[in-house]
């Protein structure tokens, strides 16, 4: 009896139990609040796919200089010739002008330490020959002065002589006229006297006067003739000295001519041989001058390419690395060929240097923390070996609101990576090209002069 009491006790106590659970339990809608959540994040989802979302180009690469004089470069000896001091050290800073390395001849053409003056005293030889070929010129030019004077005395002389010639052939053919008139007088007077004679008008007497006069008249007319023969004889005569004195004076004026060539000659000859032996003493002068080889630019000392004391080295050839002293620090990104197109003259770049802790985000580059800004400075018209092109960033000036500018602690050398700022897009469009593999858009064509070097 006592035991069926407590069992219905206790099954009173659990009913009660259960009223209280009952009473104090949540109710739990799971299906309608999974909804509530799932719509939720359905919204979020959709407004982050209309969030703007700034399209970058990767990119990877080193940091340099801007300038080619400011990039990392060799010295070399512009002669040949053997080590014998050294005085710079690896790492040590210089200055333009300061000695690096001297070296001594190695060549046997100037070993001679008196070739300076040797060169001066041929120089001075050839100028005494100089000297020696103007007086030869003067002479000649002399000679040829004296044979023109002489000529034109001797051809004044000569051609007188031609014209009383011509004028003696004139008298005589005037006389051989005048005689050959007289002969035909003489002539027909006989033919009219013999006539007369047969009609016993004249005497046997007159008829041989007459004809000893025309006898006397035709011998007048052959010695005239022969007196014009010779007339015409002196005047050929008269003309062939003219001739050899012409011909004489061409052959003594070649002459002088030649000779005064020669002298002109000469003179060149010496001149140049004058303006060599001065090339030479200039150019020892110069090479004695190379013995020490000496910086070009401030900057350090990075490495010797050669060792030693007593080492010859030959011309051109490099001895040792210069970095310049405050180089203008740039960074060349290289970029695939497919994105060159999109970037601008005015493109926007922000770089994460190695060794600087940074975060960056990609299509938020505003947010982005450690990162640098930069600005397109060059592209490479044509790409490098690995089928990429080569962009030149340079800092941005003014140096942005919020950012700082390039550490100076910066080496040439050092690695980089950059991202190109291209248009804002929302991201469900660069989600969609990212799927498709399409490039990123452009806010505006690309300018001819996107890939100039310029500012």
């Amino acid at each position: 009896m006592t035991r069926l009491l407590n069992r219905n006790q206790y099954n009173r106590h659990l009913d009660a139990l259960a009223v209280q659970s009952q009473s104090e339990l949540v109710r739990v809608k799971g299906s309608f609040k999974l909804g509530r959540i799932m719509a939720f994040c359905l919204i979020v989802f959709v407004i982050l796919l209309f969030l703007p979302w700034r399209q970058t180009i990767p990119a990877r690469g080193t940091v340099t200089a801007l300038t080619p004089e400011d990039r990392p470069q060799t010295v070399q000896n512009q002669i040949g010739g053997r080590i014998e001091h050294w005085a710079v050290r690896e790492g040590q800073e210089v200055k333009k002008g300061d000695t690096i390395l001297v070296i001594s001849e190695t060549s046997q053409s100037y070993f001679d330490p008196e070739l300076p003056l040797r060169l001066d005293e041929q120089l001075e030889a050839k100028k005494g020959s100089e000297s020696a070929a103007v007086q030869k010129m003067e002479a000649t030019n002399a000679q040829i002065e004296a044979l023109n004077s002489g000529l034109r005395y001797q051809l004044s002389s000569a051609e007188n002589k031609v014209r009383q010639s011509e004028n003696y052939v004139s008298i005589d053919s005037a006389d051989l006229v005048a005689v050959q008139n007289f002969y035909e007088t003489s002539k027909a007077r006989l033919v009219r006297y013999e006539s007369g004679y047969q009609n016993g008008l004249f005497s046997l007497t007159d008829i041989e006067t007459r004809r000893l006069k025309l006898q006397e008249d035709n011998a007048k007319v052959v010695s005239q003739q022969n007196k014009l023969s010779n007339s015409k004889q002196a005047l050929l005569n008269a003309r062939i000295e003219l001739d050899n004195i012409r011909a004489k004076y061409q052959e003594s004026l070649a002459k002088a001519q030649s000779d005064l060539s020669s002298a002109v000659s000469s003179r060149a000859g010496v001149r140049a041989e004058i303006a060599k032996l001065r090339n030479d003493i200039s150019n020892i002068a110069i090479r004695r001058g190379l013995y020490i080889v000496r910086a070009p630019q401030d900057g350090f000392v990075v490495k010797t390419l050669k060792a030693g004391i007593g080492e010859n080295i030959k011309e051109g050839e490099s001895i040792a690395t210069l970095q310049p002293l405050h180089p203008q620090v740039a960074a060349e990104l290289y970029v695939n060929a497919m994105d060159v197109p999109l970037i601008l003259d005015t493109s926007d770049v922000r770089l994460q240097f190695e060794g600087w802790p940074s975060i960056q985000f990609s299509g938020w580059p505003s947010v982005a923390v450690g990162t640098f800004a930069g600005k397109v400075w060059a592209i490479d018209k044509v790409s490098s070996s690995g089928g990429k092109y080569r962009l030149l960033i340079k800092p941005s000036v003014p140096v942005p609101v919020n950012d700082e500018p390039w550490p100076i602690q910066l080496r040439p050398g050092s690695g980089v990576y950059g991202r190109v700022i291209l248009r804002s897009v929302p991201v469900w469009y660069e989600i969609w090209r990212q799927l498709n593999g399409f490039p990123p858009s452009l806010e505006k064509e690309p300018s001819d002069a996107n890939s100039n070097g310029k500012k």
